[in-house]
């Protein structure tokens, strides 16, 4: 729980607060941007909720901070908040909310698919929370649990066991060691089934992976992102731990698919036409190549 205590100075004053234990992962900056800002290494309140939608959204952001930083003076009952996740972003693609701090509050994303498609791909692992995995259970489980690589995994071993769900991680980034149940080697993009295509990406680290479904949605993980900075489709120099050259190398590659939402583990969502995500993606490319 959030210590009024630790009240990080930099929030106006009044009710919501985020306390010094944030760990600055943008969580609450996506899902209540009018509410929370970045005010350099961590998040912090600028402007108190005031609508009722307003309050919900700050509320959302307090049940997904991955270190339980977000903390109110007043009490709120928070049950249409946690029943809130996962939630929708489009058609059939959810985000599942309760990051986990093992993933550095990394975003993981429900696709929901009737069990003659291939069932339900949980894409990354949330926090094993009760209430959101009775609400998963109640969307159709999960048939596969993809990884995109290993920084992102949490509680996937709760969740493979809880919905009998096959695991999908790469053997560079330490699938057999974990028990995967499905081992991706080399770096031959493999199509799963008529809608998944799974594409090897090198470079974050050794084995990530990314996942394309209905060749629209291109789940990232750590591998690619929108900058709302640079309005352009990036990836992150700073936080790559295997090579950059093969990080560009890989970017590359994905310049062969179409898609048209972006859906990253860090960073921000994007969704454009294909052209357009297609012309991102080259700037992206050209910038990868001329940084060093």
């Amino acid at each position: 729980m959030a210590n009024p205590s630790r009240r990080l100075p930099e929030n106006v004053a009044g009710d919501f607060y985020v306390d010094d234990s944030c760990i600055d992962c943008d969580a609450c900056r996506q899902i209540a941007p009018e509410t929370f800002r970045d005010h350099g290494d961590q998040s912090s309140v600028y402007h108190q909720p005031e609508t009722s939608m307003e309050i919900h959204s700050a509320l959302m952001s307090l049940i997904a901070c991955p270190t339980a930083s977000i903390g109110t003076i007043e009490h709120h009952d928070v049950r249409a908040a946690i029943d809130a996740f996962p939630q929708k972003i489009v058609e059939n693609i959810y985000f599942c909310g309760f990051t986990s701090e093992s993933s550095f509050g990394a975003w993981s994303y429900l696709v929901v698919r009737p069990e003659r498609e291939g069932g339900n791909v949980l894409v990354d692992s949330p926090r094993f929370a009760s209430q959101l995995v009775r609400r998963i259970d109640a969307m159709g489980g999960v048939r596969t649990l993809f990884l995109t690589h290993r920084d992102d995994i949490a509680d996937h071993e709760k969740f493979a066991k809880r919905f009998s769900a096959q695991r999908v991680m790469h053997a560079d980034d330490g699938a057999r060691r974990w028990g995967m149940e499905q081992v991706i080697e080399g770096q031959t993009a493999l199509a799963i089934d008529n809608d998944l295509t799974i594409i090897p990406v090198p470079g974050h680290t050794r084995g990530h992976m990314v996942l394309l479904y209905k060749n629209r949605f291109l789940f990232t993980g750590d591998h690619l992102a929108w900058s709302p900075v640079r309005e352009t489709l990036t990836a992150f120099r700073t936080a790559c731990w295997y090579s950059w050259t093969e990080q560009t190398r890989s970017m590359t590659k994905l310049l062969d698919y179409n898609f048209e939402w972006v859906l990253p583990g860090h960073g921000r969502i994007h969704h454009a036409s294909a052209p357009k995500m297609h012309e991102s993606l080259e700037r992206c490319v050209e910038w990868m190549k001329a940084t060093k």
